[in-house]
Order: structure tokens, then C-alpha cells, then sequence
């Protein structure tokens, strides 16, 4: 809903949609690259013990292989340009009025949290993040579609982010609903 001090057209102009101004660091790739890796690993072993243990004993040896080998070429496919995609996707900006985000690879997302929606700011960092330097920054909002989170940011542009954040919306007007 717009503001009623805001006319339709200047209202639309200042929070539409559009690519945000910033990439997430370069560190994500390999970060997305061993987050990926870990459910191809599992099902890469589960097939190869499939193989040489013969769990399933009425279907031929060479099938077995050749589900195998498929999933060694999807695996490859997946992890050589997932990571790329996303890189190229993945974007970030804040303003005084608004939070925008792009992200996905197979299906992209837009959002926008205006600031005077903005209920909490957290980061987070798992493991891998850790790893990497990285952290999240999770906007949450009255939104039904949920939080608008940020991932793959270098730990310091993170906390930074969030300190922002968390200023711009003390001092916002709205009322956070």
C-alpha cells in the first residue's frame, strides 16, 4: 500500500523492483560449490556401495553402472554452473527506504522490504559460511512471504549491514506491521 502523501507514480518509482546495485562476495561460489557438493557426495556413495555390494540383484550390473555414470555427468553439470549462476543472480542493496534482493539460479526472485516494515535484523553464520568468511543477514518483516535473507556476504560487509539496518529502522517512521 502507498502512502497517502505519495503520488501512484513516484511511489512506484522509488520502490520497484529492479536489479539490486550489489554482488555477494566472490567467496560464495565456493561456498554454494561445497554446500552442493555434500547431497551429490551422499547419493555418489550410496550408488557406488549399490554397485559393489549388489543390493539390487535382479537389475543388471551394467544398468547400475550406467545410472551411476549419469549421476557423476549431472553432478559435474550441476556444480560447475550452479555456483556461476548464482554468483551472477545473486545481488543486494539497501537504501533509506527500502532492502532489495535478488536471488535463485533455476528461478530468480526479486524482494523488497521497505524499511518501515522491517521487524528484526539478524546474521547468522553455519559452518561452511565460517569456512569461508562468509555470513547471512536475515531482514524479517510483517510479510507473508517470509524473511528476506542474504547470504554469501563477507563477514564484515554482514555485521555492517546489520548495524545499518538496524539504525535506518529505529529512525524509520513506520510502524513495523
Amino acid at each position: 500500500m502507498r502512502p497517502a502523501n505519495v503520488p501512484p507514480a513516484e511511489h512506484s518509482k522509488q520502490l520497484r523492483l529492479r536489479n539490486p546495485a550489489h554482488r555477494v562476495s566472490p567467496k560464495a561460489k565456493r561456498m554454494w560449490l561445497v554446500e552442493g557438493s555434500i547431497g551429490w557426495l551422499v547419493l555418489l556413495v550410496l550408488e557406488v556401495l549399490a554397485v559393489t555390494l549388489d543390493w539390487f540383484p535382479g537389475l543388471p550390473t551394467a544398468i547400475r553402472v550406467l545410472v551411476l555414470a549419469i549421476t557423476v555427468l549431472a553432478a559435474a553439470a550441476h556444480l560447475t554452473l550452479m555456483p556461476l549462476i548464482r554468483y551472477r543472480v545473486h545481488r543486494w542493496e539497501t537504501t533509506g527506504e527500502a532492502v532489495y534482493t535478488q536471488s535463485g539460479w533455476l528461478n530468480i526472485e526479486w524482494r523488497i522490504a521497505p524499511v518501515s516494515r522491517i521487524q528484526t535484523v539478524d546474521t547468522k553464520r553455519d559452518p561452511i559460511e565460517r569456512m569461508f568468511g562468509l555470513s547471512s543477514v536475515t531482514v524479517t518483516t510483517a510479510s507473508a512471504a517470509g524473511p528476506v535473507r542474504i547470504k554469501g556476504l563477507d563477514h564484515e560487509i554482514a555485521m555492517s549491514l546489520a548495524d545499518e539496518l538496524t539504525a535506518t529502522t529505529a529512525s524509520s517512521a513506520g510502524d513495523a506491521t
